[in-house]
């Protein structure tokens, strides 16, 4: 599956704005005020984006709810009906850009979009490529018992399960190594 570097982007931005969201009731928030937002949308490059405010924060955690039951979505047709609504939702409007650098690439939000719709929008086209690829299975959340972050398996045969190797991966490996050797010293 080819994925471009503006579809990478955003693939990158999807996990990262889902993985904002507390894993349970005791974990903190990820976005929890306006500065917070701000400060994602500089570091993922949001482009396009004017001062964010309250009410952008509101609609991005709604937004970013409406991601995450797409990573849960237990089927193709599934997530489909929940990129359909999501990008629906956020009036796209397919456009040529080349900003900052980079490359004739699309956008598929509004000039002037609110920063909720310009995510929807241009981090749901991304998964929907990853539907219509027959791929939607690569949309996982790590398999480590306590942990469910949310991150997109690009490996060429589909076999990682955890979002970090070094370290869900590592932690139950090593953990399980030394249950083996407890086991055979008994």
């Amino acid at each position: 599956m080819l994925i471009t570097h503006d579809t990478r982007c955003a693939l990158d931005t999807v996990v990262d704005l889902v993985n904002t969201a507390p894993e349970d009731e005791t974990a903190p928030e990820g976005l929890p005020d306006v500065p917070a937002l701000a400060e994602f949308v500089r570091t993922h490059q949001v482009s396009e984006v004017g001062v964010v405010s309250s009410a952008d924060l509101s609609a991005v955690l709604a937004v970013r709810a409406r991601f995450a039951a797409i990573f849960a979505a237990p089927d193709a047709r599934s997530a489909a009906g929940l990129i359909n609504e999501l990008v629906a939702a956020a009036s796209t409007t397919p456009r040529l850009t080349d900003h900052d650098g980079y490359d004739w690439h699309v956008h598929y939000y509004a000039p002037g979009s609110s920063v909720a719709d310009h995510l929807a929008a241009d981090c749901g086209m991304a998964l929907a490529f990853f539907v219509v690829a027959g791929e939607e299975e690569r949309l996982r959340r790590c398999e480590a018992p306590d942990c469910r972050r949310a991150f997109v398996d690009l490996s060429r045969n589909r076999s990682r399960r955890y979002c970090d190797s070094r370290t869900c991966g590592n932690r139950l490996h090593v953990a399980a190594y030394r249950a083996r050797r407890k086991e055979a010293t008994g």
